[in-house]
């Protein structure tokens, strides 16, 4: 199916790609199918719950990526997948799948997606989410506290060890990599009308 269009949004945690997709979906509804890379994180089955909460989830090897990427092109095939699933509580995959068929606009997002050539180059369109670390910070906190079961405490301290410096290291770097750049979260709506548009226009011509 060549005529589905592959957005990727990325850009740092809590940087509002979460908010700037929730958006794209009241618009288009079921016409478009959202895929998260952190449900690709790696499975560790063979570690403890407690070697699971010290791993790095912020660089690039912590993703199975190469099966995002042949998902992908499944989907792009018009075939369907079956997603992992991930849960944030255990810090591992759930043994549960999600099957996902394939929609006219299919909306990739996650921290990393930019930094691996082979997943990046499989997106029409390139969109980085940013927003200043401070603001990344308090909005982390809350959404691990009160959706995902951890403490303040873990919180920053995984902040400091893992997410600020693989920030430095590889989301901030892949951002060069990006078509759009949207300062300001996911509310600003200025870009959410240029990306309605724009998928407006991607549906007017299949």
């Amino acid at each position: 199916m060549n005529d589905i269009l592959i957005l990727g949004i990325a850009g740092g945690s809590g940087s509002g790609k979460t908010t700037l997709t929730d958006n794209l979906l009241k618009h288009f509804g079921k016409q478009v199918t959202v895929i998260h890379h952190d449900n690709y994180y790696r499975a560790h089955n063979d570690l403890t719950l407690e070697e699971r909460r010290s791993l790095n989830y912020d660089c690039p090897d912590a993703f199975e990526t190469e099966l995002m990427v042949e998902h992908l092109r499944l989907l792009r095939q018009g075939r369907s997948i079956h997603c992992p699933v991930y849960d944030y509580a255990i810090h591992n995959r759930t043994e549960q799948t999600q099957r996902i068929d394939p929609t006219p606009v299919m909306i990739v997002e996650g921290i990393l997606i930019f930094a691996e050539p082979a997943l990046r180059s499989l997106m029409d369109i390139r969109v980085f989410v940013d927003t200043d670390a401070d603001v990344r910070l308090a909005r982390r906190v809350l959404r691990d506290v009160e959706s995902r079961g951890r403490t303040v405490r873990s919180v920053i301290d995984q902040w400091q060890t893992t997410v600020k410096p693989m920030h430095e290291a590889y989301v901030e770097p892949s951002k060069k990599n990006a078509d759009i750049i949207i300062p300001e979260g996911g509310n600003n709506q200025v870009a959410l009308e240029l990306l309605v548009g724009r998928i407006q226009r991607h549906f007017g011509s299949i």
